[in-house]
């Protein structure tokens, strides 16, 4: 393809695009320092309004751990190999060391015997994205380099090795190697013949690793005996001891990546001399993008602006070719709201002191380890220069649940434009790939409409079952890149936006993740027509009356208006949905203007639509968005009857109201005489009359 592709742009080695080899390429990037921030980033999220769950995985993330730095003599040479371990009591079961394959050292470990093969293992290497290396833990590969190093324990030279499930990007790049007690490590030794010894009691290393978290230490000289807690610190003071390294803190975090190889995005305000980079000064700023007609990179595979030859400074220096990435804006957009017109700073102290943080932000869980933490290091960094007065950027935060959808999957066979139905797939090599549901019915694919899709589809062969395509699925979340989307417009032409967004908030509560059912649009859809209809008659008149509200109707107006409110104030709009759908069943045919104008300023906020143009009809000239909000009298709430339920025997046979005031005696007294009770009663005095005071009757005979 000859461009740069992001990680889920690339399945199983090829371009999603064409199915093309893809190879990792080393490049020149710029990163903001966020680890830096990785400690006060913690400690931040204690004083933060967000739920547990998000927290928690901010904490992964940064992935805070006390561990010990440890060196490893090289045989045969000067240098010392560099790990990071949390687990120093499991040295003596090192018996061979990992290095990655992108580590700055490969060249100089691999002996001449061994280069041929480590040079072909990189080269495989380069054709896998960091996430499947990750993800993928099945697969064991790796090449030796002929090189030692020298446990500072045992004293036993060790093989050194090169293999793609260690990230250069992760800690040090190398990773002392106890099999005994990693299952990745493990099912390396055992591929590779190499020496497992277990240094915790428990478990059976003949068939699996051990994660030995607790237990007593075994194999280990001095350690022996101890429980493993306390192995642990006797490690890392004799490390210290030793001088073989140092006890220290170790964060997950990584540096964020700022440089996009493409045109759009604020290019950065850098030139370079003699292969330094220097920043522009304040006067020459800002740099703006210079027009371009081809934005797709070079034969080289270099940024778009490498085929500006203008793209230098006045005396010829030449600028970044990289863009920054969309978060460069996003991070800190909401302090751009605070003072849009300011043409001197980001924002002026003024408004910032006014405004201060986010006092609630709505988003989805996806954005924890993305915007979110790229939000709270800008915002801390800005704090640092004095620029904005609050060190977090989001006081509260409430997460929306994700819209889950129906995914569907191709498979196409690899290196070939042929596509193999779900039941046959497994009899070739493939590549699953998304499909749009929307050319998708019941899991049958329509192949014209696929060959339709995309270009490099047009001619697309199928390897069928029955005649037939079958696509894989999953439910998962909804998303662009998922191709599950459902098109809102088909919905918006054949029900109406009000109902598009009254039934999302009616799918189920705010924060959790919610399948989406087209069939389940209809009982919203019907419920604002029932709404209509007390405004309007079938000859489309109006027929809202100023006849006065029964303080039934007025009872439950009220009972609407306080539950919709204490709803909106705990997000909880499903309900309010549903509290709304009661207060119609109960009007009945009410067409009162005392009822239905409060009403139609409630709902307002669900179906704004439909309530602006009943409010017009209502004859107001202002929006009902700028209307007083209801408010709930409670005089309205106080019941001074109710309508009990009675049962015979159990079974309910009829209802009967009786004031508030009247005691169960005198409700007993008076229920015998109805005629209903004396239908079943036939005569017969009662056993027994149960009454729960505001709640049911029941008489037993």
């Amino acid at each position: 393809l000859g461009t740069v592709l992001a990680n889920d742009e690339v399945h199983d080695g090829l371009s999603v695009r064409g199915g093309y080899p893809v190879e990792q390429k080393r490049m020149k990037q710029w990163l903001l320092r966020v680890t830096a921030y990785a400690q006060r980033m913690l400690d931040g999220l204690d004083k933060l309004e967000w739920s547990d769950s998000l927290k928690e995985i901010q904490r992964n993330w940064i992935g805070r751990s006390e561990g010990a730095q440890v060196f490893f003599d090289i045989r045969d040479s000067e240098k010392k190999l560099e790990i990071f371990t949390t687990r120093p009591d499991t040295i003596f079961g090192v018996t061979f060391m990992v290095i990655a394959p992108e580590h700055e050292w490969v060249g100089s470990l691999t002996t001449p015997e061994n280069k041929a093969a480590v040079e072909e293992y990189i080269c495989q290497t380069k054709k896998r994205s960091e996430r499947d290396r990750i993800a993928d833990t099945k697969r064991v590969s790796g090449v030796a380099t002929g090189s030692y190093a020298i446990n500072p324990f045992t004293h036993k030279a060790i093989p050194i090795y090169i293999s793609d499930y260690v990230l250069a990007g992760y800690g040090t790049g190398a990773i002392m190697a106890v099999p005994a007690h990693d299952s990745r490590d493990w099912a390396f030794a055992r591929h590779f013949g190499l020496e497992i010894v277990p240094v915790v009691e428990g478990g059976d290393i003949e068939k699996e690793s051990y994660d030995a978290k607790s237990g007593k230490v075994i194999n280990s000289d001095f350690l022996n005996g101890m429980d493993v807690k306390e192995a642990i610190q006797t490690m890392f003071a004799e490390v210290e001891k030793r001088g073989l390294g140092k006890k220290l803190v170790n964060y997950r975090l990584r540096d964020a990546i700022f440089s996009r190889q493409r045109y759009w995005g604020e290019p950065f305000p850098i030139y370079y001399k003699d292969d330094t980079a220097y920043p522009l000064a304040e006067d020459k700023l800002p740099l703006k993008l210079p027009p371009i007609a081809d934005f797709g990179p070079t034969a080289e595979g270099e940024p778009p602006l490498a085929r500006v030859k203008e793209w230098a400074t006045p005396e010829g220096y030449p600028y970044e070719l990289s863009t920054m990435p969309g978060f460069a804006g996003s991070s800190a957009y909401y302090l751009r709201y605070m003072d849009p017109h300011n043409d001197k700073a980001l924002v002026g102290k003024e408004a910032d002191e006014y405004w201060r943080s986010v006092d609630l932000y709505v988003g989805g869980i996806e954005h924890a380890t993305g915007h979110l933490m790229y939000s709270r290091f800008w915002n801390m960094f800005l704090y640092d220069l004095g620029c904005v007065c609050e060190e977090e950027p989001f006081r509260k935060l409430v997460n929306q649940g994700m819209i889950q959808g129906r995914s569907n999957f191709v498979y196409r066979i690899v290196g070939t434009n042929k596509f193999v139905s779900l039941g046959l797939k497994d009899q070739y090599e493939t590549q699953a790939l998304y499909v749009d549901v929307n050319i998708v019915k019941n899991d049958l694919l329509d192949l014209d409409a696929f060959r339709a899709w995309m270009p490099e589809y047009k001619d697309a062969e199928f390897i069928l079952e029955d005649g037939r395509y079958v696509c894989g699925w999953a439910i998962e979340k909804m998303s662009k890149s998922f191709y599950n989307v459902v098109n809102p417009d088909y919905i918006v032409d054949n029900y109406g936006a009000d109902t598009l967004r009254m039934y999302e908030m009616f799918l189920g509560p705010l924060e959790q993740s919610k399948p989406w059912d087209t069939n389940g649009i209809d009982g919203v859809h019907k419920f604002l027509r029932r709404f209509w209809r007390l405004f309007f008659d079938r000859d489309g008149q109006l027929c809202v009356t100023d006849e006065k509200a029964t303080e039934q109707e007025l009872r439950t107006l009220h009972k609407t208006i306080k539950k919709v409110s204490e709803d909106i104030e705990n997000f909880s709009f499903n309900t309010s949905v549903a509290a709304f759908m009661i207060c119609l069943n109960e009007l009945g045919e009410c067409s009162k203007r005392e009822v239905l104008e409060p009403l139609t300023v409630l709902l307002a906020p669900f179906a704004p639509h439909i309530a602006e143009e009943l409010w017009a009809a209502l004859g107001h000239t202002g929006s009902v968005c700028t209307a007083a909000y209801p408010v709930c009298d409670e005089k309205h709430l106080v019941q001074n009857s109710f309508e009990y339920p009675v049962s015979v025997n159990g079974k309910l046979r009829f209802k009967k109201e009786y004031a508030a005031s009247m005691t169960p005696a005198e409700i007993q007294a008076d229920v015998v005489t109805a005629p209903e009770a004396q239908k079943w009663l036939e005569g017969k005095a009662p056993k027994k009359i149960i009454v729960v005071p505001g709640k049911i009757i029941n008489i037993v005979i």
